[in-house]
């Protein structure tokens, strides 16, 4: 089978494709022909960042080809979707099957992996910013895969002033079109307005401080990206304001019973029709340089898919 694959930290050039044998599903395991995989910002920038080669895992979606010991609740012929932590960019991967649900009727495989992962982001960092109608909520990385379902979310959950902050001035429309009442940009953090209820920070990095500067009194930050970065404790305290770490990995280990909750949530939302994922685009699994490379260059609107 086709996988993907780096030995050395670098950009979107240290991808290679490699010939390898489909694996074998373990105890408690799914092994997926692959269909679709997503593309995630935490996936790139260990590729460029991290201290030595990774599985390059992530959300995919496919049917069911084999099942390990112990596994109940799925069949062979299944149409699945779920988080990989193992090697995700393949035409083959494994599932655990705790991390993995059943795709519904009339669902493509490319929506599924747009929706699930990312939609459980957003839904969880909302959650976590404890939003009450009528505040006001600014999104970062509002045109990525989470950012584009965390406006629709924030729209549909009543927010009042919602803001999405954006690296380009040529995502307005993309933005503006997913529910967001104002745009702005990264690199004019002065320009950014009235202060904020709410900041849904998927950048982190050197965008955290302007962010928390931008709550309002007794403001909420959810720092749910992987960029890291540090806050002022000074910062806070003039504010009366709180910041709140989210990963939606901690929640489906921690309390999964949350997160099935929230995952039938976005599945019927998708089902009504409330709800759809923003999809950029698809790029065929052996050009996976330059899917990492849309995301890496901020070029994408929505979610990066990859299609064996």
């Amino acid at each position: 089978m086709l996988r993907i694959r780096h030995e050395v930290n670098g950009g979107p050039e240290v991808l290679f494709c490699e010939d390898v044998a489909v694996p074998v599903p373990g105890p408690g395991e799914l092994l997926v022909a692959v269909e679709a995989v997503g593309v995630t910002l935490p996936v790139v920038r260990k590729v460029r960042e991290g201290s030595g080669p990774v599985p390059l895992g992530g959300e995919v979606a496919g049917t069911v080809a084999a099942l390990g010991e112990g596994v109940r609740g799925f069949a062979l012929g299944d149409r699945v979707t779920g988080l990989c932590f193992g090697h995700g960019y393949a035409e083959y991967a494994l599932l655990a099957a705790p991390f993995a649900s059943a795709v519904p009727e009339g669902a493509g495989s490319v929506d599924a992996v747009a929706l699930v992962r990312s939609g459980l982001v957003a839904r969880g960092a909302w959650e976590a910013g404890r939003v009450r109608p009528g505040e006001s909520v600014l999104v970062t990385a509002a045109a990525s895969g989470v950012g584009s379902l965390a406006l629709r979310l924030a729209r549909a959950g009543g927010a009042g002033r919602l803001v999405a902050a954006v690296s380009s001035a040529d995502k307005a429309g993309f933005v503006r079109g997913l529910g967001a009442d104002e745009v702005v940009l990264y690199e004019e953090p002065a320009a950014w307005g009235e202060p904020y209820d709410v900041v849904l920070d998927g950048v982190g990095g050197e965008l955290l401080g302007p962010a928390v500067r931008a709550l309002a009194t007794g403001g909420r930050l959810v720092a749910y990206g992987s960029g890291g970065g540090s806050v002022e404790a000074y910062e806070l305290l003039v504010r009366g304001a709180s910041v709140t770490g989210f990963q939606i990995r901690a929640v489906a280990q921690g309390r999964p019973e949350v997160y099935e909750g929230w995952r039938r949530e976005l599945w019927k939302a998708y089902g009504d029709g409330s709800l759809r994922p923003a999809v950029h685009g698809e790029i065929p699994l052996a050009e996976a340089a330059r899917a990492h490379a849309l995301i890496e260059e901020r070029r994408n609107l929505g979610k990066v898919v990859l299609v064996p």
